[in-house]
C-alpha cells in the first residue's frame, strides 16, 4: 500500500487520538510520530502527511486536551465563572497522564485553545478589569494551573521521602523550616483553590 493510500485511511483527528492514547498509556516521553505510526500500523510518512512534525502533533494534542473543557453551564457571576474555568482547565490536564507537561510545552493558537481563552478573558473583562490587567491575570491563572498540575502529576515519579524536609534545617533555613509542613507536595486541591482565589481576589 502506498503512503497516499495509507494516508487516505487516516485523518488528523485519528492521529491525535492515537497520540493521546499513547500519552495516557506510556507518558509524554514515549510520544513521537514514529510511535504513533507504529500504534496505527502505518508508515511514519503517513503520520507526517497529516501532522508534518512531532512539534505540530503535540500542539494538536494539547489543543484536543483543552477542547475537552466544557464551556457551557458556567456561573453567571464573572469572577466565579473565571474560577470555574480554571478548575475545569485543571481537571482537563489531570484527565491525561502528563497532561500539564504536554500543554506547557506548546503554544497552541488553535481553535479549542482559543475558545477556552476567549471564555476566560471575557469573564475577567466582565469583572471590570482593564485590558492589560485582564491579559496578565489570564496568563497568571493559566501558568499557575499548569505549574501546580505539572508538579501534581510528577509526584508519583519522584523517589520516596520528602526531599525538601531533608534539605532544610532550623539552624540554616529558619523561615523555610517554620513553614515546611505546608510545603510538602500534597493537598493539591486546596493549594489550587487558594492560589486561584489569591489571583482573583477582589474580583466580582
Amino acid at each position: 500500500m502506498t503512503n497516499k493510500q495509507q494516508s487516505d485511511r487516516l485523518d488528523p483527528a485519528a492521529v491525535i487520538r492515537a497520540g493521546l492514547d499513547l500519552l495516557d498509556e506510556k507518558g509524554l516521553d514515549a510520544v513521537s510520530t514514529r510511535a504513533v505510526a507504529d500504534r496505527l500500523g502505518v508508515r511514519i510518512n503517513t503520520v507526517q502527511w497529516h501532522v508534518k512534525t512531532k512539534a505540530r502533533m503535540l500542539e494538536l494534542m494539547a489543543d484536543a486536551v483543552i477542547g475537552e473543557i466544557p464551556l457551557t453551564g458556567l456561573p453567571e457571576v464573572p469572577a466565579e465563572r473565571a474560577r470555574e474555568l480554571a478548575r475545569r482547565f485543571r481537571r482537563a490536564l489531570l484527565s491525561h497522564r502528563d497532561g500539564a507537561a504536554l500543554v506547557v510545552g506548546t503554544y497552541a493558537a488553535e481553535p479549542m485553545t482559543l475558545a477556552f481563552a476567549e471564555s476566560l478573558v471575557e469573564s475577567l473583562l466582565a469583572c471590570g478589569l482593564g485590558d492589560r490587567e485582564v491579559a496578565w491575570t489570564s496568563w497568571a491563572v493559566v501558568y499557575f494551573a499548569l505549574g501546580l498540575t505539572q508538579e501534581e502529576q510528577a509526584v508519583d515519579h519522584r523517589p520516596l521521602g520528602d526531599v525538601l524536609a531533608r534539605a532544610i534545617s532550623e539552624a540554616t533555613h529558619p523561615a523555610l523550616h517554620r513553614v515546611a509542613g505546608h510545603l510538602a507536595p500534597t493537598s493539591f486541591e486546596e493549594r489550587f483553590e487558594f492560589g486561584v482565589a489569591a489571583l482573583l481576589a477582589g474580583r466580582r
